[in-house]
């Protein structure tokens, strides 16, 4: 699929043929580039419903964006830092968190740059619908100043639980998605700089998820799945 994770379409059994239509039992598993190794989910049975009016069909079940998010997880796909120099929209400085929580001010009197580091704490949690599905995350996110000897320090820490949906299509002989995010909530881990309402956060926060990390998830996304 790419450098992090690669897919299985090895047949399960050998192709059942009857007069009208051929049934192809594809693996479909997607695993951690050079690392085939169990998988913590079991595939469950599903059959297609009959249609004839198209001369292939192809399903996809659970099982296979489950181990999908299983290997992008393990390969650290999930994980994301963004610096003042990364950012497309606006400089992210301890001025900015400061004119919204004093006790940034008062800790940083000379601005710095700041670094936010994303990760997932458990593999995301896939739900499937209708020509789409979606995908809950579990993470935090830690807000770094940079000092001048380019050394960070720990400004606080936040929980994140984000609520996203993939819609899904096929181009090219490849499976494709586009990311919306639907719910983000915050909650705070650990403060250096002392207590605050997250509330105060949140606006800015959820701000550069939109402009820095879904069009970051999307543009991965857009390269798609190849089709067996």
């Amino acid at each position: 699929i790419d450098d992090l994770a690669e897919v299985d379409y090895s047949l399960n059994s050998l192709p059942a043929v009857f007069q009208p239509f051929i049934d192809l039992d594809l693996k479909g598993i997607v695993f951690p580039a050079g690392n085939y190794t169990g998988c913590p989910y079991m595939a469950a049975p599903f059959t297609i419903p009959d249609q004839s009016d198209s001369m292939l069909y192809l399903a996809f079940s659970e099982y296979f964006f489950q181990t999908s998010s299983f290997a992008y997880y393990t390969a650290g796909a999930f994980n994301m830092t963004i610096a003042e120099e990364t950012c497309s929209y606006f400089n992210i400085n301890t001025e900015i968190f400061g004119s919204i929580i004093p006790e940034v001010a008062k800790y940083s009197v000379t601005p710095y740059p700041v670094m936010l580091k994303l990760m997932a704490t458990e593999v995301p949690v896939i739900s499937l619908e209708q020509d789409s599905f979606t995908v809950e995350i579990q993470g935090f996110m830690e807000v770094l100043a940079v000092l001048p000897d380019s050394a960070t320090q720990l400004l606080f820490t936040m929980n994140i639980a984000a609520n996203s949906s993939i819609s899904l299509n096929i181009f090219d002989q490849k499976l494709m998605g586009s990311l919306c995010l639907n719910r983000l909530q915050f909650s705070l881990a650990h403060s250096n700089v002392g207590f605050f309402e997250v509330s105060l956060l949140e606006n800015i926060l959820s701000y550069i998820i939109q402009t820095e990390v879904i069009p970051s998830a999307n543009a991965k996304l857009s390269k798609g799945f190849p089709l067996p």
